[in-house]
């Protein structure tokens, strides 16, 4: 078996994930990040190639990451990362086994995804309509759609104007996995699609359906900054980002009585456990609310 280095295996690992799986370009940067980690960390200690790797040595990098004081799930992404790539190495022969084979990732506390109020939501619209942005009209439509489709900010960003299908008022998302979804859009959302393409010139079905001034597609950098920018200015909550209004609108969802299923295809999730999450949140919700209004709690 010839040796190869960690630096061409890598390569052709993320050729692989970018051409046959069709991963977003954020998921080969999430992993290309991880795994150079882990080859910078092993060529520091004299390993040159993947079949130097053992369990024991995998085991002595996550001591690596604890010690950097890393949480539970950032050490699960980067372990989870390295198990599929020594899976790849493993099928083509680079590798005799996988060391990562039995190792189970670190124990996560569960954490409940951060949302806002609906009240919240509502006082971000009267926040961009009363102010001088030049990006409010822009800026209106990424918070419609992030928490009126509750989709990620990557999807919203790689939406073209053909996506829209204004006669059975439904959008189609390009998702994870180079997956399909259709998404009912509400009748606010499509009037103020409607508003914002009738003030563009030039509009084709294979536009980007939000634009910068310059015409480009918008970009995730900007839609976080926007997105912090005005959920700062109504709630205090830590984490301010596009992801917080996909569980925000999760949630609502499940507490107005959406079923299950139907959010999990909404949001599209693979798996149902995913889903679940929001429930607990909503469990959370209705404690909450028992604890503060009822006479006996």
């Amino acid at each position: 078996m010839t040796e190869i280095t960690f630096k061409k295996s890598l390569n052709d690992y993320l050729r692989k994930l970018s051409g046959i799986r069709r991963l977003s370009e954020n998921t080969i940067s999430a992993y290309r990040r991880d795994l150079e980690q882990f080859i910078v960390y092993c060529e520091k200690n004299k390993l040159t190639s993947p079949e130097d790797i053992s369990e024991k040595k995998i085991r002595r990098f996550m001591v690596y990451l604890s010690a950097r004081q890393l949480s539970p799930t950032s050490v699960s992404r980067k372990l989870s990362a390295l198990r599929k790539y020594f899976d790849y190495l493993q099928r083509a022969e680079i590798v005799v086994k996988n060391p990562l084979k039995n190792l189970s990732n670190p124990k996560r506390n569960k954490m409940l995804p951060t949302t806002i109020s609906v009240d919240s939501f509502k006082q971000i619209l009267q926040k961009i309509e009363e102010s001088s942005d030049d990006y409010r009209e822009e800026t209106k439509l990424i918070f419609e759609l992030l928490y009126g489709e509750a989709i990620r900010v990557s999807e919203l960003c790689d939406l073209k104007v053909k996506d829209i299908d204004f006669a059975n008022k439904s959008l189609k998302v390009f998702g994870k996995g180079a997956k399909h979804r259709n998404i009912p859009l509400s009748s606010v959302v499509i009037k103020s699609i409607k508003n914002y393409l009738s003030s563009r010139a030039g509009v084709s079905p294979e536009s980007p359906l939000i634009t910068t001034k310059s015409g480009n597609k918008i970009y995730p950098r900007m839609v976080q900054r926007l997105v912090k920018k005005y959920i700062a200015m109504v709630t205090d909550v830590e984490k301010k980002s596009p992801h917080v209004l996909r569980h925000s609108a999760a949630t609502h969802l499940l507490d107005d009585g959406a079923d299950l299923l139907s959010v999990k295809e909404i949001l599209g999730h693979e798996n149902l456990s995913t889903t679940q999450i929001y429930t607990h949140i909503s469990v959370e919700h209705l404690k909450k609310v028992y604890k503060n209004s009822h006479p006996k709690s």
